[in-house]
């Protein structure tokens, strides 16, 4: 682990941001109204009779999606840890790319040197291909 002196500002900045944990989610929640198979019900005719609303939280386990109903008072609180869990995505995309340019940084003078070797190498010639065929038959 580097020391601190040697992080670049911005990606020390970023890490103390994501240490700043918060309840979070992965998914998203949907927010539905039905129809229900009562006969007579006016749901059935006008769409904005329909029953609800219904929340449920889906997300992504195992190569399997799952699903949760979500009360309406729980709706809201799922709702802002979904947007926390949306945010530390961006902030982990964050810290990503800007170890990625503090890498390619370190790797500058050695790209500079294999640069040079590379332009004083052989050239490959292509081999000969036969020659085209005429069109006249």
């Amino acid at each position: 682990m580097p020391n601190l002196s040697e992080v670049p500002s911005g990606v020390g900045e970023l890490a103390i941001q994501l240490a700043q944990l918060k309840p979070m989610r992965r998914g998203s929640l949907s927010e539905r109204y039905v129809k229900c198979s009562k006969p007579g019900c006016r749901c059935a005719e006008r769409a904005e009779a329909r029953h609800g609303p219904y929340y449920s939280l889906t997300r992504a386990v195992g190569g399997r999606t799952q699903s949760r109903l979500v009360s309406p008072p729980q709706a809201e609180v799922v709702r802002r840890q979904v947007e926390a869990g949306r945010q530390f995505r961006e902030q982990v995309d964050a810290v990503w790319e800007a170890c990625e340019q503090w890498a390619d940084a370190e790797l500058e003078p050695g790209e500079q040197a294999a640069e040079a070797a590379e332009k004083k190498g052989f050239r490959r010639r292509s081999k000969p291909r036969s020659r085209a065929k005429s069109r006249r038959s």
